[in-house]
């Protein structure tokens, strides 16, 4: 009768519902991104979300987690290497660079990220898994660029990888609107800056 009772079948158990775990890493960013991480309510979110909150724990243990796997969903894709195009590279990623800092609540959580009772632990996972391969592929562009001969071989990369994204951190601070097309007007000028010259000066 054991043996029966081992051998048998085992029933598979009920299958996440992705819809579910979308709502609740979108209601769990913005709760992140407005209030901060102290403030993220594991129960509120599995309210809002129409769950439970046992459902909630079966797919992320802690608040640690569920936080961490925002970070996860809040990368943007990006061309993995540099081509014999760097510039169009570059231009082609500070696009993908403005289209997911536009997205709803993604300001909010760079600020979340710079609070001084943000989790150590959240916060360098946000540095490695967001801003370490944006800066990486901008870095690995502008390298190649060198590498051609289309900038100056002494041009400094690790204030020029800054330069692309920081102007609109700036902007954003000082509450000025980007201009029209600017991630080829941001390219063109750190390009300039390193020594090349933009296909649109030829």
């Amino acid at each position: 009768m054991d043996t029966v009772l081992q051998n048998a079948p085992k029933r598979a158990g009920r299958s996440r519902d992705p819809l579910i775990d979308a709502r609740i890493l979108t209601i769990a960013r913005e709760q992140l991104s407005a209030s901060g991480y102290d403030a993220m309510s594991l129960t509120t979110i599995a309210y809002a979300a129409g769950t439970t909150r046992q459902a909630l724990y079966r797919r992320w243990a802690t608040k640690a987690d569920l936080a961490a796997a925002v970070v996860s969903d809040s990368v943007d894709g990006g061309a993995a290497t540099a081509t014999d195009a760097p510039y169009e590279d570059l231009v082609s990623e500070l696009q993908n660079f403005q289209d997911g800092v536009s997205r709803p609540g993604r300001m909010s959580l760079v600020g979340t990220m710079l609070q001084d009772n943000t989790s150590p632990e959240l916060r360098s996972r946000y540095q490695e898994q967001v801003i370490a391969p944006r800066r990486s592929r901008i870095r690995s562009y502008l390298a190649r660029a060198r590498q051609l001969g289309l900038i100056d071989w002494n041009a400094d990369l690790d204030v020029a990888v800054t330069l692309c994204t920081g102007s609109w951190y700036a902007r954003e601070l000082a509450g000025v609107a980007p201009p029209a097309d600017w991630p080829r007007r941001t390219a063109n000028l750190v390009w300039r800056a390193v020594g090349g010259t933009p296909p649109t000066d030829r």
